[in-house]
């Protein structure tokens, strides 16, 4: 995916947007869409062509056609996608319980599995179509602001003018620094893999996959074309796994349930759990990454922060931006504390812990309300 590049910047806008990506974008078209004049800014030459995040949850689809309510541009990223009606969970390779999404009271009642830049590619077909684009490569290196706006320099020496600025840009946050915000939490100690093979997958591309073991969290996700995505917890991860690592990895894992033809693509990553103590500092806001992160399990981040960005949207359009904090970093908060459950149970390496998980996972299963109420959380509906 690509922009044009090095579109010039005006003197002044109403809303400065650093970082485009999902978050980014997702504001961008929000305000478009209302008529708000905006810059959308990212550092980056052209826009990200690896996967990473990879699931589009079903309130975020929401979004999109509130967005488009002819439901063109969810469609259009269903339709680059692979829709799962089931996150299964394992222990390595013996199935323990089941979250389906089919039952869900929503128009998109499964989990979309699809590329960042896919997601990223459709949002900003439709910023084009609605007269925006991004300006690139533009890296803000300072902020300030004062009674009347707030000013962007870049690394070039250009300066930007605008009424309120927004921090889309990611965990090391330049608009979260100059806003003198904290970033409360903490970090894994574990490395985690992401990785992009072709495979031969015993249970199927119905499902994604969560197998819990003594060696840590594994996800098997399918991927349009036939690949899937594996993201693995590892003591020490190699900087750039290989074919042979991923291969060992899922043999001593999810022993005879896979064989890896190709790899893809890999990264190794280190994990935080952090929420902004504030999402606003005057004119300074925050949203996505620069606002929360936290583990991958469940998939949530970049769903949370496309929500962020049509949130804050709507919220400059009517003037309410304490609205903004007050509705969005409740959901930060639950989504890290959820995420951090998540991951904890699944990588627990006390024995006695992992024997009461195995035990209780398939008694609770059992529970329609329950399977329910974990399925509604891992789709976001209860953050509309």
């Amino acid at each position: 995916m690509t922009s044009t590049a090095a579109l010039p910047l005006p003197a002044r806008t109403e809303v400065a947007v650093v970082g485009a990506g999902p978050t980014g974008l997702a504001l961008a078209v929000t305000l478009a869409e209302a008529g708000i004049d905006f810059v959308l800014l990212d550092r980056q030459a052209e826009g990200a062509n690896t996967s990473r995040a990879a699931v589009v949850h079903a309130r975020t689809l929401e979004v999109l056609d509130e967005l488009d309510p002819s439901g063109a541009l969810s469609a259009d990223l269903v339709g680059r996608g692979v829709p799962v009606s089931r996150f299964a969970l394992r222990d390595g390779a013996r199935p323990l319980a089941a979250v389906d999404f089919d039952g869900l009271p929503t128009a998109h009642p499964y989990a979309l599995m699809v590329p960042q830049y896919e997601t990223e590619a459709v949002l900003l077909h439709r910023l084009r179509a609605l007269g925006g684009d991004v300006h690139r490569p533009y890296e803000v290196t300072a902020v300030a602001q004062d009674a009347e706006g707030a000013t962007l320099t870049t690394s070039t020496g250009e300066t930007l003018r605008a009424a309120h600025v927004v921090g889309a840009d990611g965990m090391h946050s330049a608009v979260r620094a100059a806003a003198g915000i904290a970033f409360e939490g903490g970090s894994y100690g574990e490395s985690f893999v992401l990785a992009d093979v072709d495979l031969d997958w015993a249970p199927g591309p119905r499902e994604v996959s969560l197998a819990f073991g003594a060696a840590g969290l594994t996800v098997i996700a399918p991927l349009p074309g036939g690949h899937y995505r594996i993201v693995a917890t590892v003591a020490e991860a190699p900087a750039q796994p290989d074919l042979a690592f991923v291969r060992g990895l899922l043999d001593e894992r999810v022993p005879g349930q896979a064989a890896v033809r190709e790899l893809v693509w890999s990264s190794r990553f280190r994990i935080h759990h952090r929420v902004a103590d504030r999402y606003r500092a005057g004119r300074l806001l925050l949203a996505g990454d620069a606002a929360h992160v936290h583990s991958p399990a469940g998939g949530q981040g970049m769903n949370t922060g496309i929500q962020d960005g049509y949130a804050l949207g709507r919220a400059l359009a009517v003037g309410d931006l304490d609205g903004y904090e007050a509705a969005r970093r409740p959901v930060a908060l639950r989504v890290v504390a959820l995420t951090h459950r998540m991951t904890r149970v699944a990588t627990t390496r006390n024995r006695i812990l992992r024997a009461v998980r195995n035990t209780l996972l398939p008694v609770l299963a059992r529970v329609p309300a329950l399977r329910v109420r974990l399925a509604t959380e891992l789709a976001e509906l209860n953050y509309r």
